[in-house]
């Protein structure tokens, strides 16, 4: 299965969101990281069939998704920043009636809503109005309805926002489960999410693509270049000037160890494995 993005532009006017992309999608998870605006959010929309690009087209398989309608529309499933519901529906209703717009039948559905409120831990509030559960119970339900055709491409925007540490650990878990035989597609601006469990990493920055691969090519690029060592604090405002620094840590004293990215490395100063942030950080400016 191939999904792949051809010559994709979005424009508002005077504003190009997303600026003649062109990504190949294989099963797998696949981070996009990018700072707000950066075009995730407008490009996610493009794909799920919501928004119709400016120019270029989508095709799954070879065959483009307008051409596919309702046939594509039964493979995905999309887990917006924010989705709708009716404040009065209980968790059961909602699931079941978004199953009935998909077109589930009724045994099967009745199946599937069991089998996600088990996995995301919600069936003990099933009978409870979403519009009365926590923020992190709300994202939950969200997962759920994405979930519910059990689709062979899953998209979903902010995905873990409104999780606790615990609830971000099993749903990450259960992304690398399903991804085996599905397209998964995260996009996030908090690198931790997909860290350990993207396959392929997109990195887009004012509509662009400005990285797309396998994650481990793409951070491996910068292997001999990630840096950390001991500077005073008062160095620190100077040295930002004339290196990447990723992070700080303060070791008291008046002293702290920074890590940099640098083709020429400060006296002192020990290599290190570089990380996704590492990559990120290097290669968005905007953040």
């Amino acid at each position: 299965m191939k999904l792949f993005v051809h010559n994709i532009s979005k424009k508002f006017k005077d504003l190009k969101a997303v600026d003649d992309v062109n990504i190949e999608f294989t099963p797998g998870i696949w981070g996009f990281l990018g700072p707000n605006g950066a075009g995730k959010t407008t490009l996610m929309r493009m794909m799920v069939g919501n928004m119709k690009p400016s120019k270029g087209k989508i095709m799954l398989d070879g065959v483009s998704i307008d051409e596919l309608g309702d046939a594509y529309l039964d493979k995905i499933g999309y887990l917006p920043q924010q989705f709708g519901y009716d404040k009065n529906q209980s968790v059961e209703d909602f699931l079941n009636y978004i199953g009935a717009l998909k077109g589930i039948d009724k045994k099967l559905r009745n199946e599937r809503i069991g089998e996600l409120l088990n996995q995301f831990n919600l069936s003990e509030v099933r009978q409870k109005n979403i519009d009365k559960l926590s923020g992190g119970m709300k994202r939950r339900v969200g997962i759920c309805q994405a979930m519910l055709n059990n689709p062979e491409i899953l998209i979903v925007d902010e995905p873990t926002a409104g999780l606790d540490i615990e609830e971000r650990r099993k749903f990450r878990q259960y992304l690398a489960k399903i991804s085996k035989e599905k397209i998964v597609i995260l996009s996030t601006h908090i690198v931790s999410d997909i860290e350990f469990i993207a396959n392929y990493l997109v990195l887009m920055e004012k509509g662009k693509v400005i990285a797309a691969g396998e994650s481990h090519s793409l951070i491996g690029t910068l292997g001999g270049n990630v840096f950390e060592t001991i500077v005073e604090e008062n160095d620190v405002v100077r040295l930002e000037n004339e290196y990447r620094i990723m992070n700080f840590r303060n070791e008291g004293g008046g002293r702290v160890t920074i890590r940099y990215v640098a083709d020429t490395p400060l006296a002192d100063s020990k290599v290190v494995s570089p990380s996704l942030n590492d990559f990120y950080l290097s290669k968005v400016k905007e953040v």
